[in-house]
C-alpha cells in the first residue's frame, strides 16, 4: 500500500512538472493574449523536444504504428500512446548527431502527461485517434503549410472537399491546447468558431490555406501562425536601439510605431505594454521579423517601383485545381482501389526522395510519376548517411586533437626556462646593463641641453656688446668694462649664486665659462668678438660631437652585448634540449 501511494504521488508530481516549469517562465506578464498563448505553446513544444520532429517524420510514425487504418473516433489507451511516442523519439535520436542526443524517457514522460491532461480530463485512460493526430501534427516542427495540408487531408472527402463536421471536430480538439495552458477564456471552443472561419460552402485545399494563412487568420486560430513566426525569429538580430529600455540591440520581433517617427520597441517591452514620451499603447504598431539596412530598403523600393519585385507574393504555393484525395482513406477503400495511393503515401514518397537526394543518390531515384516506396532502400540510405556522419565526426575530432597538440608544442612553458638558470642570470644582468645605459643617455642629453642654453646666452651677450659699440662711436669699447650692458644680463649657465646679478666686469658675468669663450671676452685689447664667439661655438660643437660619439659607442656596445647574450642563451637552451 505504501509503495502504491508513493507511485501515485510520483506520477502526480510528473504530471505537474511541465506546468510548474511553464509558470516559472512568467508568461502571464505578456499583455496580449495572442502572444501569451503562442509563447506558452512554444515553450511546451521545445520542452518536449517536439520542435525537432518534422511533420514528415510524424506522418511516417503514424503509418508505422498503423494509425492510418483506424477510424478517427477509435480510442487508444495510454500504453499504446506511450509506444507511439517512444517510436517517434527513438527515431529522432537516430537522425540527430551524437552530440545533440535528447533524453528520450524524459521527453516521453513530459509529452505523455501533457496529452493526457489535455485530452483525458475525465481520466478514462484513453484518447481518440483524431485528437492525438491533431495535437501532434499541430505541435511538431516543420512548415505550417505542410501541417495544414496534412490536417486538410484528415477532414476532406474522396473528392477533396472539406467536410464541415470534421473541421468542427478538429476545432474542438485543437482548441484544447490553449485551454490546457490556461488561455481558454481567449481561445476556447465556441459554437460560432466554425462560422467565423469559413463562411463559404465549398472549401478546397487552396481556399483552406488562403484563409488559415491570411493576415490576420481566423480569430480562434490566430495563435497558430504566430507560434511558427516565434520559432523563425528566435535568433533574429536587429541592430536598433529600443526607445523604452534603451537596449542597443533587439532579438526576436521588432515593433515600429506607425504614428511616432522613429519610435521602435523590442518584443519584451511591447509584450508588456511599455510606452514613454508621446507614444501610447493605442497607437498602431507594425511587427518586423527581420532587419533590412537602409541601402537594402532603398534598392528594394527602386526595384519594386520598376516592377522587378512582385508586389503581392502568395503566402503558400498554389496547388492544382483538381481535388486532392484524403491522405488517410479508410482501409476498405484502399483494398477496393489498390491502384490509387492515398495522399499520405505521396508525402512519404516525397520525404524518401528528399532523403535520397541528401545522400547523393539522386541518379537512383524513382521518377516523379512512380509513387511506390521501397522501405528497404530507405533504410540503407539512412544507414549510409549515419556512417558518413560518424566518419565526418571522427575526422573533425582528429583535426581538433592535432590542432591542440600543435598549440601545446609551439607555446613555451616555464619548465623550459627553468632548465637553464645561467641563462636567466645573464638575462637579468643584461636588463640591468640596459637600465644603466638608459640612465647615462639621459644624463648626456641633459648636458647637451645645458650647453645649448649657454651658447644662446653668449650670443645675446655678443649682440648687446656690438649694440653698445655702435651707440658710442667715439669711445673705446673697453673704456668702461665695469658698467657694460652685457654685464646686466643674467646668463642661463650653471652658477653657484643664481640669485645674484653681475654689476662689475664681463669676466664676472662669464664666471663658469672657460676655454676660448672666456678668453674672447677677458682680454683688454680690441678683438673681433664674432670670431672669438665662433671659436667658442666650435669648442661647444666639438664637445657635443664627443658626447654623441660616446653615446653611440655605448649603444653599440649594449646592442652587441645583448646580441651575444641572446645567442649564448639560445645555444645553452639548444644544448639542454639535446641532452
Amino acid at each position: 500500500m505504501i509503495e502504491e501511494g508513493s507511485k501515485r504521488g510520483k506520477a502526480a508530481v510528473e504530471k505537474r512538472q511541465l506546468f510548474m516549469e511553464m509558470r516559472a517562465q512568467n508568461f502571464d506578464v505578456i499583455r496580449l493574449s495572442t502572444y501569451r498563448t503562442a509563447c506558452k505553446l512554444r515553450f511546451v513544444q521545445k520542452r518536449c523536444n517536439l520542435h525537432l520532429v518534422d511533420v514528415w517524420n510524424m506522418i511516417e510514425a503514424f503509418r508505422d504504428n498503423g494509425l492510418n487504418t483506424l477510424e478517427h473516433h477509435a480510442e487508444i489507451n495510454v500504453s499504446r500512446l506511450e509506444t507511439i511516442l517512444s517510436s517517434v523519439y527513438y527515431q529522432l535520436n537516430k537522425r540527430l548527431p551524437t552530440t545533440h542526443q535528447i533524453n528520450v524517457e524524459q521527453s516521453i514522460g513530459l509529452l505523455l502527461n501533457f496529452m493526457v491532461a489535455t485530452y483525458d480530463s475525465e481520466s478514462h485512460g484513453k484518447l481518440t485517434v483524431f485528437s492525438m493526430k491533431a495535437m501532434l501534427a499541430t505541435m511538431c516542427g516543420g512548415k505550417i503549410v505542410d501541417k495544414l495540408r496534412y490536417i486538410f487531408s484528415q477532414m476532406s472527402d474522396s473528392s477533396g472537399v472539406m467536410v464541415f463536421t470534421k473541421f468542427d471536430q478538429f476545432l474542438r480538439e485543437v482548441l484544447k491546447l490553449p485551454t490546457a495552458v490556461f488561455e481558454g477564456p481567449s481561445f476556447g471552443y465556441t459554437e460560432h468558431s466554425l462560422r467565423t472561419c469559413f463562411p463559404q460552402q465549398k472549401i478546397t485545399l487552396n481556399t483552406f490555406l488562403d484563409i488559415l494563412m491570411a493576415d490576420p487568420p481566423p480569430q480562434c486560430l490566430v495563435w497558430l501562425p504566430l507560434m511558427h513566426r516565434l520559432a523563425n525569429v528566435e535568433n533574429v538580430f536587429h541592430p536598433v536601439e529600443c526607445s523604452y529600455c534603451r537596449s542597443e540591440s533587439m532579438m526576436g520581433f521588432r515593433y515600429r510605431c506607425q504614428q511616432c517617427h522613429g519610435y521602435q520597441l523590442c518584443q519584451s517591452c511591447f509584450w508588456r505594454g511599455h510606452a514613454n514620451g508621446p507614444h501610447s499603447n493605442q497607437h498602431q504598431m507594425k511587427e518586423h521579423s527581420s532587419w533590412k539596412s537602409p541601402a537594402k530598403k532603398l534598392s528594394h523600393a527602386i526595384s519594386k517601383s520598376l516592377g522587378c519585385v512582385p508586389i503581392g507574393e502568395p503566402p503558400h504555393p498554389v496547388f492544382p485545381e483538381q481535388a486532392e484525395r484524403p491522405q488517410e482513406a479508410p482501409h476498405n477503400v484502399v483494398l477496393e482501389s489498390p491502384s490509387r495511393l492515398d495522399e499520405e503515401h505521396r508525402l512519404i514518397a516525397r520525404y524518401a526522395a528528399r532523403l535520397a537526394a541528401e545522400a547523393g543518390n539522386s541518379t537512383q531515384q524513382c521518377p516523379p510519376s512512380d509513387l511506390s516506396f521501397n522501405f528497404d532502400a530507405n533504410k540503407q540510405q539512412r544507414q549510409l548517411i549515419a556512417e558518413l556522419e560518424n566518419k565526418n565526426r571522427e575526422i573533425l575530432q582528429e583535426i581538433q586533437r592535432l590542432r591542440l597538440e600543435h598549440e601545446q608544442a609551439s607555446q613555451p612553458t616555464p619548465e623550459k626556462a627553468q632548465q637553464n638558470p645561467t641563462l636567466l642570470t645573464e638575462l637579468r644582468l643584461l636588463r640591468h646593463r640596459k637600465d644603466e645605459l638608459e640612465r647615462r643617455m639621459s644624463a648626456l642629453q641633459e648636458s647637451r641641453r645645458e650647453l645649448m642654453v649657454q651658447l644662446e646666452g653668449l650670443m645675446r651677450l655678443l649682440k648687446d656688446e656690438e649694440q653698445k659699440q655702435v651707440s658710442q662711436p667715439g669711445g673705446s669699447p673697453h673704456s668702461s668694462p665695469g658698467h657694460g650692458a652685457g654685464c646686466s644680463m643674467p646668463m642661463p649657465i650653471r652658477s653657484t649664486s643664481a640669485g645674484s646679478t653681475p654689476t662689475h666686469t664681463p669676466q664676472d658675468c662669464l664666471a663658469g665659462v672657460g676655454g676660448d669663450v672666456l678668453e674672447a671676452f677677458a682680454q683688454g685689447v680690441p678683438r673681433n668678438l664674432r670670431n672669438d664667439l665662433l671659436v667658442a661655438a666650435d669648442s661647444i660643437t666639438n664637445t657635443m660631437s664627443s658626447l654623441v660619439k660616446e653615446l653611440h659607442s655605448v649603444d653599440d656596445g649594449a646592442d652587441e652585448e645583448e646580441t651575444n647574450m641572446r645567442n649564448g642563451g639560445e645555444r645553452g637552451t639548444m644544448r639542454v634540449q639535446k641532452q
